[in-house]
């Protein structure tokens, strides 16, 4: 399954009535792997920055004039996300913007470029209801550290939520995710099968020794921020 985690900087707030794309930040994850086969772009918006998006991403209309403007690019991005899910905190935002850019061009809009989009923000606010559910909250939240966050950018917030992500679906992914994804084995009757194989063989265990038990003890700790208690593992000492 090829993920892009996608995050995006603006001139503004409002795509419909001229605020442009300056930067684009993607993270590739393959089967919940990043690849490093990553994108990040900046481009001339050939007009200001509003005083309050200025002051969030920082990036001046000097120091954007010495790039391209994003038609030159556009044409790429969309083969870059082509047939993949797209995950983006407060997916409408950036999406809207990406389509603005893509429709000055006539060209198809991200929804039919790409197999799914997930807003990230809606799984958090479902996960966590009654709580603040920012990318720098959830950060704090899921033991993510965002220390080098002075100013937003397309890439560092992209690569922060890639890990946000991963921790707030970690118990959904398990051991035999790699056997329903294999074509061989399809039915669910099969993966209930080699689940059972697995438990016959005759495997040594192998004790942690003191510095593997204190990373599982900072791991569950991690567990039990996310779900603001004790987590599931508890029951299981």
């Amino acid at each position: 399954m090829r993920q892009i985690v996608l995050d995006t900087e603006t001139t503004g707030i409002e795509a419909h009535n001229g605020d442009r794309v300056i930067e684009l930040g993607c993270i590739e994850l393959v089967n919940r792997e990043p690849t490093g086969n990553n994108l990040h772009l900046y481009f001339n918006p050939e007009r200001d920055s509003d005083p309050g998006a200025l002051a969030v991403h920082g990036l001046t209309t000097e120091f954007l004039r010495q790039f391209n403007t994003f038609d030159k690019h556009a044409q790429a991005i969309a083969d870059y996300l082509r047939g993949a899910e797209l995950l983006i905190h407060n997916a409408a935002f950036d999406v809207g913007f990406l389509n603005a850019e893509f429709a000055r061009f006539k060209m198809a809009p991200v929804e039919e470029i790409v197999a799914k989009v997930t807003d990230t923000l809606a799984l958090a606010r479902a996960k966590f209801p009654g709580q603040r559910n920012s990318l720098d909250a959830l950060c704090d939240r899921l033991g993510v550290s965002n220390e080098h966050r002075v100013l937003h950018g397309a890439l560092l917030d992209a690569g922060l939520l890639a890990d946000v992500w991963l921790a707030m679906t970690r118990e959904q992914f398990g051991l035999l995710d790699s056997l329903q994804d294999d074509p061989q084995v399809s039915t669910p009757t099969e993966v209930v099968a080699a689940s059972a194989l697995i438990g016959t063989f005759n495997l040594p265990v192998v004790s942690a020794d003191a510095a593997e038990l204190a990373e599982h003890a900072a791991y569950v700790e991690v567990l039990d921020k996310a779900v603001d208690g004790e987590s599931l593992w508890h029951r299981f000492k």
